[in-house]
């Protein structure tokens, strides 16, 4: 008789190959086995029937604050936010305080994060003027999941807003360089055009033509120096119909909210749907639908940025830019699939197989003998409210609260431990650095 420290019983797999029942045997931590293990013993037996098991659901994007803004959220909060929402693994940004900008700090967020994280972890490190030449070996550090760029919205050392600063990074980077896309210049000189007090203006000040022609540099750049690039959070028409023609060398990322929000909703939301680059209005959602239905959009991240509602309650534009996202990730995303608006074989390269293969994560990202026993379970008929009550990140707080969706994470395993089970963490903190390809 097969042993096993785990087998997964009784759920509909959706994998590479299809989707289809099975069983899963783990041991050690990895999946062992994959087929009818009816037989088969097992330290634990977990009856997943009427279930169905995702490879674990990966968020490239997430901002949790640590070191430096703890009221907003800390890698555990975060962490206990995203394992609630099914997600196994985490990339974290460089901007906290100080910033992810030397193996000094990265190796200081590896170690706050090493079994205090509830899920799985890695940390973009912050691209800058002054750290350029160390890139080839930074990037390549152990839980460094590659270099980050803001072209626009930052302040301090973690802005290059100079076409010579993006191409002294990208000469250096090997893999693949993940930015923020807007034209420092063109949001210094519309500053004129907020209006105190209404957040709508947020979109007119930050407008397309900020995203396009930060976006259309960036390309020229990459291909310039023969490099590959990420562009996160995208959120115009155009930079869609950009970026179709450039796939060879630029991925790209959408989220949630510009696939959910339009700018009709700063009358109800206010600052809560105040973030960078914005939610603008349906044309620029339209396209990013087309585009993820086309297969442009690679990835889909929460850019999870958490604020207090103190925060956000100042007048705009006072008022910080970011919303919570990695606890409602899923759950959003699996109404869509109930909705028909994609397939949950595309879901699953959107948020495993993407991400796996854009960054080269080793281990994960498919159900796979041999890979991490990283599996989200999610019960695709099962009808919740999302409500600010459910979000453990410390603001408390989703711009998505009161929306009722369909689908709906039940179960979070991380290298073959169930972490959260039926909305209760069941495991102490045992993350780890993800590894990927090619690290030292």
């Amino acid at each position: 008789m097969q042993a096993f420290d785990l087998v997964v019983k009784g759920g509909t797999l959706v994998n590479h190959d299809g989707v289809g029942r099975c069983d899963i045997g783990v041991r050690g931590g990895k999946i062992a086995e994959i087929g009818d293990l009816a037989r088969a013993a097992g330290g634990e037996i977990v009856d997943a029937a009427g279930l169905h098991i995702l490879p674990g659901v990966i968020d490239s994007q997430v901002h949790f604050r640590e070191p430096g803004f703890a009221p907003k959220e800390d890698l555990e909060s975060g962490s206990r936010a995203a394992v609630l929402g099914g997600v196994t693994a985490v990339f974290d940004m460089p901007n906290t305080e100080p910033p992810t900008t030397s193996a000094a700090r990265l190796a200081d967020k590896v170690k706050r994060a090493t079994h205090r994280m509830h899920c799985d972890f890695a940390f973009w490190i912050g691209g800058t003027h002054e750290n350029a030449t160390d890139i080839p070996e930074l990037e390549r550090l152990p839980g460094a999941a590659g270099i980050k760029v803001f072209m626009g919205s930052s302040t301090g050392s973690l802005l290059v807003a100079d076409d010579k600063g993006v191409a002294a990074i990208l000469a250096k980077t090997r893999r693949r360089a993940a930015f923020h896309s807007e034209d420092e210049g063109r949001l210094e000189t519309r500053k004129g055009l907020r209006v105190a007090g209404d957040p709508a203006s947020h979109p007119i000040w930050r407008d397309e033509e900020a995203a396009l022609l930060s976006t259309q540099r960036l390309v020229r750049i990459a291909r310039e120096s023969h490099a590959v690039i990420h562009i996160l959070h995208v959120s115009t028409a155009e930079e869609i119909d950009l970026l179709a023609a450039h796939k060879d060398i630029a991925s790209l990322e959408a989220t949630p909210q510009h696939l959910t929000f339009s700018a009709e909703d700063y009358a109800l939301l206010g600052t809560r749907l105040q973030m960078n680059p914005p939610v603008r209005v349906e044309r620029h959602r339209a396209r990013i639908w087309y585009g993820l239905e086309q297969g442009i959009v690679d990835v889909l991240g929460s850019d999870h940025a958490p604020h207090t509602l103190a925060e956000k309650a100042k007048p705009y534009p006072q008022s910080p830019s970011g919303m919570p996202g990695v606890q409602t990730l899923v759950p959003v995303m699996l109404d869509y699939v109930h909705a028909g608006r994609l397939s949950l074989q595309h879901f699953v390269d959107l948020t495993s197989a993407g991400p796996a293969r854009l960054f080269g994560i080793a281990g994960k990202g498919r159900i796979a003998v041999g890979y991490d026993a990283d599996l989200t379970l999610v019960d695709l008929k099962r009808r919740e409210t999302i409500t600010d009550s459910w979000i453990a990140s410390r603001c408390g707080w989703t711009p998505f609260a009161g929306r009722t969706v369909t689908g709906w994470p039940v179960g979070t395993m991380i290298r073959g431990r169930r972490v959260m089970w039926e909305g209760e963490i069941v495991t102490p903190g045992q993350g780890e650095a993800v590894r990927f390809l090619g690290s030292l």
